[in-house]
């Protein structure tokens, strides 16, 4: 570390203090060995001059952020450089890629914040201010860049700051790799929630630290491929459990009791708890508090962090009940009994916690008792029950509490473990280490001989990958290096852990035998180390020993190192716990098995935590590590506090002067061939076609430097060359910028002369232009005062002629006026005569008219009397007609009731021969099924028979042999009868026998004879029947026929018998009339007879013409027909619209049929629908006649208006029922309805619907549901045969799906031609697209093909048809539902289809459907994707794989949330893999449904596991309104036919 300057007079040097360890001062006297200096402090000091270092003047008064920029990089630089930036409030400090973290004491929020997190994302190491951000960024981007696992060393000594430290890399790591999307606990936050757990059970206040971790951790981030945590793991080593039994001044227990003796009042009742003073566990000190510490609401941030990382309140509750415990054992003392040596409970005091512990444990205080105060020696023969004394009760008490807490501890550890949860699939880590730090104390146990173990294996590894890697490199690169000599520590090592012979090997074997203690093991120290460089014996102690530690020497005392060694649980305890009622006290100590419990090894702490540390060890040496060394500045732990020896002592520790040392004796910058050249070939340009070592060579020798090397890959420069490199570079470019600068400045120039030439030119242009408009403005003015001149002159003139001119033309007036006021009286005085005149002669020629007149008057009234009783005459024969039509009505209606009944008559009569005929052909099945089985019986029994003759035949002989039966299908004739020679001998019976069973064959043959003619004539019946049935059948459709005729006409009879009544009543009115005028024709004065005349004869002149009326009538009727001819043709559609349904609607409208009481039309518009969709397989003729029938209810639908009737509404004259009468209405209210506002149809007015038109309305609804439904049970009919087939995957197949993947998809099956599917107004490029998925080659492509190319011939059909939309969603909506309950019940129907390669059949088939809905258009499909969610999830069940894994909850609200209990058991247990032959589900979950099903077997709902299918209509008639709501018929053209018809003209309008 020293650095090569020389020491004059006056120069500025540090010199060693023992105050302040290094002191400032200026040279005064140099000797050749000594230095006088006078210090800064004012006193004079006399030094060694190697020990004197040079102190740099221009040294910034902050400090550098890495101290590898020192320009004197030794101890007082380094700590002067510490101390400037620690009073500037800058805890960090790089020494190259080493942080050095001084705790301030305090809180620094700015430095820690989420924006400050931002600014350090990405940036490398140097670019910002030092910052652990920066370190953990670093080891970020590394595992994310080059693939590799990271590590970050956070070290120092007990207060230094290293868990604080911790947290902040974890939280920047949870910030770089936290998951998106907001979930309830995130893995990070877990993380993060976790160390205020660990914190309150394994942090406690010591003499250095006020939050001191008694134990080690290791936090293992797991991360995935895209840098996001996946899962954390937490490694804990040698918790301090003398802690819990035994505090030392000022220090405190763990806090976790106090905070419980803190909390809230109704948990400290509930725990039995008091003050902390009151506890021995907690006043052996008399600290209680911590400064700035709320221990009351530590507890509750406590309890919240439980909640985090998945501790539930059942768990919390019984975790605290487990600490209250063991405060409350502390409190039992023991005193001897009076009689014996035995121990007891001393007093009251001491049985009240005694039973309050266990209450808390939840076991038997007697046994609890027992378990403190004796112990249960087992030997060969008998169990001997020893009583302890009260040291030894009180050393059993304590070893209680301490294992209790030990194993709360590690519970704790393995449930946040097991909370967060590890990836198995992370291929990398970020490893952050927080262990305790080197500790030396007054009274030093085995707790600090592992931790300065620990310490020391750290500091092994720290040189290691610092110190050797340094080397290793200069070495690779075959560069002139001498090595460093750096301490060693692997001789203390060996001292501690060496194996056999180390101190932890030798104190395993002390606590092995019973008979050792804490003095022979002393000893046995002494004698095998007596000779060892690093151990020694203290003088005034008996069982201590002192080792030299590379960060010093430590006196250790063994009082207690066996029992802190030994690892075991006191059986009386184990089996106390083990037996508590309490779950979680009964988890902490599970009972051991007989065989574990007598095979067991000893276990000690101590070789457990060589285990734990060599496999830290091994996990740090696979990773990349990352160094943060913690400085505590001063032992007060206060801000502001800076001692130099205690950070000077901590550095060296921490090893941090030894990696400057060696940095800067080396070659610090090191740089690949290609970076060099490409920074630095500005300074030698000839060297870029150059060798790149020639090229670095020729570089470095022009820059004038020396002592670099150059290796095989790298230019390693000394301290301070690369700046001058940088120097020499930055002066080059300085040259070159001052050329371009003069170039650019010429340009500029340029430039701003031109453009100032430019403005000069503009500016002349401008002057010369501005003259010359003003000389034009002088000339303008002048001609315009010309101008003015001359018509001012003008002016004058004209106005002396006009006064002129005036005047003479009044005086002219005058003189005329004069003259035409005397020709005036002269013509007034001559009318005058005239008038008297023309009076005179008037009054003559008016008496004489008088006269005249009145002569004409009676003529004309004895004139209409005659022609008024001819008129009379013909009413009455009029009448006489009338009543014969009443009678023909009569007479036809009755023909009707009878023709009714018999067809009623006639109906009734075939359902009853229908009934017979299905019960005697029910019967005659039934017979012919039992003959048949009679007849196979005896077929059989003949059979039998002819076998048993033949045996009889070859063991006996017989006269005559047995007729041999041959029968092909039925009983035949015998085919012959031999008869064979008997021989002498044979016996009687033997022929007896054979005569029988001959007999009964030929009965046998008879019966079968007689149940064929029986079948026979049985078969002719039936067909009899059938054929009567039929010819019934046919004459009921026709007596139907005749009958809606019959209707027909009547109604018709009906039309014109009204109009013939209302004719009738119309010609009386004008009979009477006429004859009321007669005899009032002598009273009357001439003039109003006449008016009177004038006024009936334009009332009634128009509809006395008989002819007239009839014949528009007659066109009325022939309108209608025309129009019901015209429908059963198919007319098309025009614009999108059906012309049917306008044409229709149009006529009605115009004919005013819906405001009618009475009227035919309705009837025979309902029965030519209903004729023309009894062809119910042509699903494009059903199309058709849905989307007229449905357009046309709209109409209706938006038209009519029900007829309102209430009190307050005043009465209306009747409704007039003939065609006049209802157009005649029709003119006189037409001014008074409102006009409808549908698209293309304004003048259409809103009526009050009538009964005809109101019931029209609802048998055309019937017939748009029934049309909707024919048209969806066609599909799935068309769909049932191939999904039966679809549901299983077949053996063997040649056929796969092969799906192109074109703009255009087409569907093209067997026999057809290949036809592109495409949606109205879309283009071919937009056309239905099949899926993509392409199958397997062992699933065929036949059935799923055939049902999207059904679906597509059903969208197809509909579209062409222009059905609503609405209707179209509803159809395939139910198809789809169909295809669920079909696919659905036949996986819980067939065992064979349960299976694990016919589920993913049935998948890819579904990816099909779910493709098809996507390129059909939501338009069309709606939501009938969603229809299909049973079979999807139990296909979805069957293609999972490691179903072992699934749990009830994943089961049930996952993966199959809408299968009842009873499908999924069915499910579950026909399942079989084919393929793998993996298992279904866990039997705990098949039990648990099965439990599940029992309880609910009572519902015998829930007992059915199929499905139904849905056949309602899933629409209304608003449904179809709005669906059509902003239809347009603008354009919509009538039927072509009926507008070539004159009288349906109305139509074009």
């Amino acid at each position: 570390m020293t650095v090569s300057a020389s020491i004059v007079v006056g120069s500025q040097v540090w010199v060693e203090d023992s105050e302040v360890a290094w002191i400032d001062g200026e040279a005064v006297e140099v000797n050749d060995e000594e230095v006088k200096v006078i210090c800064s402090s004012g006193k004079t000091a006399v030094a060694n001059i190697a020990n004197v270092y040079p102190k740099d003047p221009e040294a910034p008064p902050c400090g550098v952020d890495d101290m590898t920029k020192l320009s004197y990089l030794h101890e007082p630089g380094v700590l002067q450089n510490l101390k400037s930036r620690y009073d500037m409030n800058e805890i960090y400090t790089y020494t190259g890629n080493i942080l050095i973290a001084v705790n301030p004491f305090q809180q620094l929020p700015h430095l820690y914040n989420n924006d400050v997190m931002e600014q350090y994302k990405g940036m490398a190491i140097g670019e910002l201010s030092p910052h652990p951000f920066a370190i953990a960024d670093a080891a970020y981007r590394q595992m994310i860049n080059e693939g590799l696992s990271q590590s970050i060393l956070v070290s120092g000594e007990s207060g230094a700051g290293k868990t604080e430290s911790t947290k902040m890399l974890m939280g920047y790591l949870a910030h770089m790799g936290g998951r998106a999307g907001n979930e309830l606990r995130s893995v990070e936050q877990q993380v993060l929630e976790s160390n205020p757990v660990l914190e309150a059970f394994g942090n406690a206040k010591t003499v250095r630290n006020n939050n001191s971790s008694r134990f080690g951790k290791f936090v293992e981030l797991q991360f995935n491929n895209i840098g996001k945590i996946s899962g954390a793991a937490i490694r804990t080593y040698l918790l301090e459990r003398s802690r819990v039994c035994q505090v030392s001044d000022p220090e405190r227990n763990y806090h976790c009791f106090y905070m419980l003796c803190a909390a809230p009042q109704e948990d400290v009742e509930k725990y039995k708890l008091e003050n902390p003073r009151m506890y021995h566990y907690l006043n052996q000190t008399n600290c209680y508090e911590l400064d700035g510490v709320d221990d009351s609401k530590e507890y509750l941030s406590t309890r919240r962090a439980m909640d985090v990382v998945g501790i539930s309140s059942d768990e919390q509750d019984a975790i605290f009940r487990v600490v209250a415990a063991i405060l409350h054992l502390g409190n039992i003392e023991f005193s001897k009994e009076s009689e014996t040596d035995a121990s007891e409970p001393k007093d009251d005091q001491s049985r009240f916690h005694l039973k309050t512990a266990a209450e808390l444990f939840m076991c038997d205080e007697k046994s609890l008792e027992d378990s403190l105060c004796k112990r249960v020696i087992v030997t060969r023969d008998e169990s001997i029950t020893k009583s302890l004394d009260p040291n030894a009760a009180t050393i059993s008490r304590d070893a209680l509490a301490k294992i209790v807490y030990s194993r709360l501890f590690d519970w704790l550890v393995n449930k946040i473990n097991n909370s967060i949860g590890q990836d198995p699939d992370s291929k990398f880590l970020i490893g952050v280490l927080d262990i305790y730090g080197f500790e030396s104390f007054k009274t030093n146990s085995f707790e600090q001989l592992c931790i300065n173990l620990t310490n020391e294996k750290l500091q092994q590894h720290f040189n290691q990958r610092v110190f050797k890697m340094e080397q290793e490199e200069y070495t690779k690169e075959e560069i002139d290096w001498s090595y460093i000599e750096f301490v060693d520590n692997q001789d203390i090592l060996d001292l501690i852990e060496k194996k056999p012979g180390g101190i932890i090997s030798l104190l395993d074997e002390a606590c092995m035998f019973p008979r050792s203690t804490h003095e022979t093991f002393a000893e046995k120290l002494y004698q095998t180390f007596k000779d060892h460089k690093r151990f020694s014996k203290p003088k005034f102690s008996r069982t201590g020993f002192t080792i030299c530690h590379y960060a010093g020497d430590v006196n250790y005392q063994t009082e207690l190192f066996l029992d802190k060694n030994k690892d075991y649980v006191i059986g009386e305890h184990q089996a106390l716990l083990s037996a508590s009622s309490c779950p979680f006290v009964s988890g902490l100590f599970p009972p051991l098995s007989e065989e574990s419990s007598k095979t067991s090894k000893f276990s000690s702490i101590g070789s457990q935590f060589k285990q734990q540390l060599q496999a830290l060890l091994e996990t740090l040496s696979a990773t990349e590590p990352h160094y943060i060394r913690c400085v505590k500045p001063n032992n007060l732990l206060k801000p502001a506090i800076f001692e130099n020896s205690n950070v000077l002592q901590q550095l060296r520790c921490g090893g941090v002067m030894e990696a400057i040392r060696i940095s800067c004796a080396g070659y610090p910058t090191r740089k690949t061939f290609d970076e060099f050249i490409s920074r630095f070939k500005i300074l030698y340009p000839s060297s870029i076609s150059c060798d790149e070592v020639i090229a670095c060579r020729g570089l470095l020798e022009k820059a004038g430097l020396k002592g670099y090397q150059i290796g095989k890959t790298k230019v390693f420069l000394r301290v301070g060359q690369m700046a001058e490199l940088d120097a020499t570079r930055a002066e080059v470019l300085g040259n070159s910028a001052c050329i371009i600068q003069r170039k650019v400045r010429s340009h500029s120039a340029r430039k701003n002369f031109i453009s100032l030439r430019t403005s000069a030119v503009q500016i002349q242009s401008w002057c010369r232009g501005q003259v010359a408009r003003q000389h034009y403005e002088q000339k303008r003015q002048e001609a315009a005062a010309s101008t003015i001149q001359k018509d001012l002159r003008m002016f004058l003139s004209r106005k002396a002629y006009a006064l002129l001119v005036s005047s003479a033309l009044f005086l002219q007036a005058g003189m005329r006026g004069m003259a035409a006021r005397r020709l005036l009286q002269f013509r007034r005085q001559k009318i005058a005569a005239i008038l008297i005149q023309s009076h005179c002669q008037g009054y003559l020629t008016c008496r004489k008219y008088l006269r005249l007149k009145k002569a004409a008057v009676t003529f004309q009234c004895a004139w209409r009397a005659r022609m008024a009783r001819k008129e009379l005459h013909k009413l009455k024969m009029a009448a006489k007609e009338t009543g014969a039509l009443q009678a023909a009505k009569s007479k036809l209606e009755k023909e009707v009731e009878e023709l009714t009944w018999q067809l009623q008559l006639e109906k009734g009569m075939r359902a009853d021969i229908e009934d017979a005929r299905t019960q005697e052909n029910l019967e005659l099945q039934i017979a012919l099924e039992e003959m048949r089985i009679q007849f196979l019986e005896t077929k059989e029994l003949l059979i039998k028979e002819r076998k048993a003759m033949k045996k009889l035949a070859e063991q006996v002989p017989v006269i005559q042999q047995v007729p041999d039966v041959q029968e092909v299908s039925g009983v035949q004739e015998v085919s012959a009868v031999q008869k064979v020679p008997a021989v002498q001998e044979a016996p009687v019976v033997d022929q007896e026998l054979v005569n029988k069973l001959t007999s009964e064959n030929e009965k046998l043959k008879a019966l079968v004879s007689s149940l064929e003619k029986r079948i026979d004539e049985t078969e002719k019946k039936y067909k009899e029947t059938s054929k009567l049935s039929e010819d019934r059948l046919r004459q009921a459709l026709e007596a139907e026929s005749k009958i809606i005729q019959l209707k027909t006409d009547m109604q018709r009879l009906e039309e014109k018998l009204l109009d013939m009544e209302t004719e009738d009543q119309i010609l009386r009115q004008q009979s009477l009339i006429n004859s009321a005028a007669g005899k009032m024709s002598g009273h009357l004065n001439p003039t109003t007879q006449e008016t009177q005349n004038a006024t009936l004869f334009k009332r009634f002149g128009s509809v006395s013409d008989d002819a007239l009326r009839r014949s528009i009538m007659e066109r009325h009727r022939e309108n209608i027909d025309a129009l019901i001819r015209c429908m059963p043709e198919n007319l098309g559609f025009s614009e999108g619209k059906p012309v049917a349904a306008f044409t229709i609607y149009k006529c009605l409208v115009h004919w005013k049929s819906f405001e009618a009481e009475r009227t035919s039309v309705f009837d025979r518009l309902i029965q030519i629908i209903g004729s023309e969709i009894e062809n119910e397989a042509d699903n494009n003729h059903m199309a058709y006649w849905l989307s007229n029938t449905s357009t046309l209810l709209f109409l209706l639908q938006q038209t009519l208006k029900s007829s309102s009737a209430g009190s307050s509404t005043p009465r209306k004259p009747p409704q007039p029922t003939s065609f006049f009468g209802r157009m005649a209405q029709g003119f006189r209210s037409s001014s008074s309805s409102a006009n409808l506002s549908i698209g293309g149809l304004d003048k259409v007015c809103q009526v009050e619907a009538k009964y005809p038109a109101l019931l029209f309305k609802q048998q055309l609804t019937a017939y748009v549901e029934k049309i909707y439904g024919i048209i969806r049970d066609n599909s799935k009919k068309d769909l049932s045969s191939l999904l039966s087939s679809c549901i299983q995957t077949p053996g063997t197949t040649t056929e796969t799906i092969q799906v192109p993947r074109t703009p255009t998809e087409t569907f093209q099956a067997p026999g057809t031609s290949t036809e592109t599917i495409q949606a109205p107004g879309t283009s071919t490029e937009n056309s239905l697209r099949s899926s993509g998925i392409s199958f397997d080659s062992r699933y065929p492509t036949n059935d799923w093909k055939s049902i999207i190319e059904s679906l597509n011939g059903t969208l197809r059909t509909l579209q062409d048809n222009f059905v609503p939309p609405v209707l179209v969603q509803r159809i395939f909506t139910q198809i789809f539902s169909y295809i669920d309950v079909q696919l659905f019940n036949s996986l819980l129907l067939r065992r064979e289809c349960c299976t694990f390669s016919n589920g993913e059949y049935v998948k890819a088939g579904l990816d099909e459907l779910e493709l098809w809905c996507g390129y059909a258009k939501e338009k069309y499909v709606g939501s009938s994707w969603d229809e299909l969610k049973h079979v999807r999830q139990a296909v979805g069940f069957l293609v999972i794989h490691q179903k072992l894994r699934i749990t009830y909850e994943d089961l049930t609200s996952d993966l199959c949330p809408m299968l009842t209990i009873q499908q999924l058991y069915r499910i579950c247990t026909l399942y079989r893999d084919d393929n793998f032959n993996t298992s279904s589900v866990s039997p705990d979950i098949i039990s648990s449904m099965k439990n599940i099903m029992m309880l609910d077997s009572h519902d015998a709902d829930s007992n059915s596991f199929l499905l139904d299918d849905n056949s309602s209509i899933p629409f209304s008639v608003d449904d179809i309104s709005s669906s059509l709501q902003d239809s347009d018929f603008t354009g919509v053209k009538a039927a072509a036919e009926l507008l070539k018809r004159p009288s349906f003209q109305f139509l074009q309008g």
